[in-house]
């Protein structure tokens, strides 16, 4: 029986079913005459579950980057939140429930209470406070969890969904692909099984209902067809499919470090995007020419305060040691919208990508910021830094931010602190009102970097996390592509250069025509690097820009993307 779903992480594997099932909980709905006893076993359940979230944290940074490995401490926040403790408390003692059906009542209102949000950040801590209930749920009844890392078996997991903590404990010796029934490309899963590389497929309808433990799988986890008991005519074309995507990657690797040409001699840089000193292996091993965007967020997230000024620092000087004479660009803070931190406070908005974020929240969290700047400063002189204002809409604020980097670097001076006189500001383009003024920004910044991400939903109008406008996210479509051009253009008059560091820097069918608009830097993940840069060796950059002509006078994304296969060598 062969079955489709989403491809989720590249690769093919072949092996015996693990059914990794929920287990279903028997919560007694009878009364306690015994309260205290019951809030001593609700307490020891999640000081038990503590010590899980530690022990999985651990295995975690093991294998996954910081960014990645960071959901365990939202969970200890969670297991810590004292609203979820003293409301299971109050039903126990006045309700006289069980401490396991006031402990799962009151985690399910709380899961409920986000899924009913707007904000796809938000939405998904509901799967991680279920996550973190079934675990306390399992101490408090004493029902044992199945453990994916203990499986000593090559198998294939299917599962109606992989939490966060099963997909950490993966053990990629032993599981050597996934297949859930629900999730996306952006589930918590398929990330870490991107990172892990292991194939995946996920939103498989009733997968487990139609296999059984005895039964054999092979999945391709770039197609997303999954074959149930493979014939020898299946498997013939696994091992060939498995042989060409082996071969594929050693071809890539001699690219790995070669500079990144056109066929005709033009240079562009491909770089990495990170959101961590974890992922520079990553970033290495692709042969990055430089890291094209630094999401600092991830230093801020999931603690209990600011990171200070010399954990910063250190963070920093850290990659851009790493890099040596590459270029590293570190973008300054940019939470709000879909990134919350529960430390700095941001009053709930009807429309919070379009609210007090990133820079807007620096400008007025000026201690926060300044921390972050200084920190910046003094790692300077340990390598190439390129320090980037995310979300810019107006000349006022570049210049705000600006001059409060160079009172940062005055008062480090007068401290005694060596600070680089090489460092490069620039801004994202992420906003039309900054495309559309891109030429007297020219004037000022020393660089532009492009995201595309927000640029799309914001020209477009069209929220990029919202399922029913989905069609409107249209990287390809020629209004976007003007904007993309001017932008390019405003900053070769001025003499500066134009990187790209959103989704569509690393998508093979938009890489040819942004070479022919004349980008001068693509920053990618580190794993889609190699692909492109044996793309950009096939393709002549004045073939290129003839396509780019084109698709400026085209009038929808589907004409674009027609025209843009033309152009494309077979094959690559």
């Amino acid at each position: 029986m062969k079955l489709r779903g989403i491809g989720a992480s590249d690769g093919v594997a072949y092996g015996k079913v693990f059914k990794l099932e929920k287990v279903i909980f028997e919560i007694s709905e009878e009364k306690t005459t015994k309260p205290e006893e019951e809030i001593k076993a609700l307490k020891q359940g999640m000081a038990e579950t503590e010590k899980d979230i530690e022990g999985i944290k651990k295995r975690a940074k093991e294998q996954l980057s910081e960014e990645e490995a960071a959901i365990f401490d939202a969970h200890l926040e969670i297991l810590k939140d004292p609203e979820l403790m003293d409301q299971t408390l109050c039903l126990i003692r006045q309700q006289h429930y069980k401490a396991a059906k006031a402990f799962h009542e009151i985690s399910e209102n709380f899961a409920h209470l986000f899924e009913m949000m707007d904000n796809a950040y938000m939405k998904e801590r509901a799967a991680d406070v279920r996550d973190v209930s079934r675990r306390v749920l399992s101490h408090i009844l004493q029902v044992s969890l199945t453990d994916p890392s203990d499986i000593k078996e090559e198998v294939i997991i299917v599962a109606d969904d992989l939490t966060p903590s099963d997909t950490a404990q993966l053990n990629k010796c032993y599981a050597k692909g996934f297949v859930t029934q629900v999730g996306g490309r952006t589930s918590h899963s398929a990330i870490m099984a991107r990172s892990l590389e292991i194939p995946a497929v996920v939103g498989v309808e009733e997968i487990l209902s139609k296999v059984n433990a005895e039964d054999y799988l092979m999945i391709d986890g770039l197609s997303g067809e999954i074959t149930i008991n493979p014939t020898e005519e299946d498997l013939k074309e696994y091992h060939e499919k498995k042989a060409a995507y082996a071969k594929k990657k050693e071809q890539l690797l001699t690219y790995k470090d070669q500079s990144t040409q056109s066929q005709d001699g033009y240079h562009v840089e491909l770089a990495a995007n990170i959101g961590s000193v974890q992922d520079l292996e990553g970033v290495i091993e692709n042969g990055a020419e430089g890291i094209g965007l630094f999401r600092t967020e991830f230093l801020f997230m999931g603690k209990k305060q600011c990171p200070d000024e010399d954990l910063q620092y250190e963070a920093y000087k850290a990659v851009l040691e790493t890099m040596g004479e590459k270029p590293v660009v570190i973008r300054t803070l940019d939470v709000g919208g879909d990134k919350a931190i529960d430390y700095i406070h941001v009053s709930e908005e009807m429309n919070p990508f379009l609210g007090h974020r990133a820079i807007r929240l620096c400008l007025d969290q000026e201690d926060i910021f300044t921390l972050q700047l200084r920190a910046l400063l003094r790692a300077s002189v340990h390598g190439n830094l390129k320090i980037m204002f995310p979300m810019i809409a107006t000349l006022d604020e570049y210049r705000q931010a600006k001059k409060m980097l160079e009172s940062c670097q005055e008062d480090l001076k007068k401290e005694g602190y060596q600070v680089s006189d090489q460092i490069e500001v620039g801004i994202m383009v992420e906003i039309p009102s900054t495309a559309v003024l891109a030429d007297q920004f020219a004037k000022e910044v020393d660089f532009f970097s492009i995201g595309t991400n927000d640029l799309i939903q914001y020209t477009f109008a069209a929220d990029r996390i919202n399922e029913k406008v989905a069609y409107l996210y249209q990287p390809f479509n020629p209004a976007l592509l003007r904007m993309i051009k001017m932008v390019i253009d405003a900053a070769h008059e001025t003499g500066i250069w134009t990187g790209m560091c959103g989704e569509m820097a690393g998508n093979p069918l938009a890489a040819p025509v942004l070479l022919g608009l004349g980008l001068d830097e693509f920053s990618m993940s580190a794993s889609s690097i190699l692909p492109i840069r044996k793309l950009m060796a096939s393709i002549k950059k004045e073939d290129m820009e003839h396509l780019a002509q084109k698709a400026l006078q085209c009038g929808t994304s589907d004409e674009v993307m027609t025209l843009i296969k033309k152009y494309i060598p077979r094959g690559v």
